[in-house]
């Protein structure tokens, strides 16, 4: 069974693409971020020829969230409970025997921006909305706007400090851990640096200038389950001429 994540970063310019990655890749379910379309736009029935059905919480110009998946699903959680203010960025469903939580958390823009005391805040609401959850097989997947640790960053020396790589968010993403969710990633490669996110600019992505902040975080039942793990980076490339999203897909294959 293999789960993925992906910020498409505006699902009408990225159709095409996220079409020939699901014919090429076969996932069985999909968390999706950054949609930025309102969820009467969601274009189910194009989704539905290509075999996945949707469960959408979207909003319009900015954010927005989606599962696909192959089997039916029911959506268990729409918003995360008290961040409503912060827009459309987490959907549940249950798939089987199996919970995924795809989540869009905030940028927060600058250390000295008032957006950044709003991330941290969507953080420890997040962590209290998972804790009556770390007991269950959990998937948490998508854009978390955070570098775990000094290995997800292409310049940790320069950027320490900076967004993405405060102790502040950090101490947010260490608060998951403890509860029970491990870095899918991390767990079956820990010394390996690799990256999910690359800026559009200054060639970053062919100069390796990138971040990993897209994870896939598993509970206990879950991750014992897990057979690898991928970091699609042939989707940030363009394909056929379409330009991608800055952010690659990531995948975990769990055993049925």
């Amino acid at each position: 069974m293999r789960i993925a994540t992906w910020n498409i970063n505006g699902l009408r310019a990225r159709l095409d693409l996220l079409l020939a990655w699901l014919r090429d890749r076969k996932p069985d379910v999909v968390g999706l971020q950054e949609l930025k379309l309102e969820s009467d736009k969601f274009p189910h029935d194009v989704l539905e020829a290509a075999g996945y059905r949707a469960l959408v919480h979207g909003q319009k110009s900015w954010n927005g969230v989606a599962i696909l998946s192959r089997e039916a699903a029911e959506a268990t959680q729409i918003g995360l409970p008290g961040q409503e203010a912060l827009g459309a960025r987490l959907l549940t469903a249950r798939i089987g025997d199996l919970a995924y939580t795809t989540v869009y958390c905030p940028n927060g823009k600058s250390v000295d921006h008032p957006d950044f005391p709003l991330k941290l805040a969507w953080f420890d609401a997040l962590a209290t909305h998972l804790a009556a959850h770390a007991g269950e097989a959990h998937l948490v997947g998508g854009d978390f706007n955070v570098v775990p640790a000094a290995i997800d960053s292409f310049d940790e020396a320069r950027l320490r400090g900076e967004i993405f790589h405060t102790d502040e968010e950090r101490a947010r993403m260490a608060r998951l851990f403890e509860l029970g969710f491990a870095d899918a990633f991390r767990a079956l490669r820990p010394d390996e640096q690799a990256f999910s996110w690359w800026d559009y600019r200054g060639g970053a992505f062919h100069r390796r200038m990138g971040l990993r902040i897209d994870l896939l975080l598993a509970t206990p039942p879950a991750l014992a389950r897990v057979r690898a793990v991928e970091i699609d980076r042939e989707y940030r490339k363009k394909q056929d001429g379409q330009t991608p999203s800055d952010h690659a897909p990531v995948w975990v294959d769990l055993e049925a």
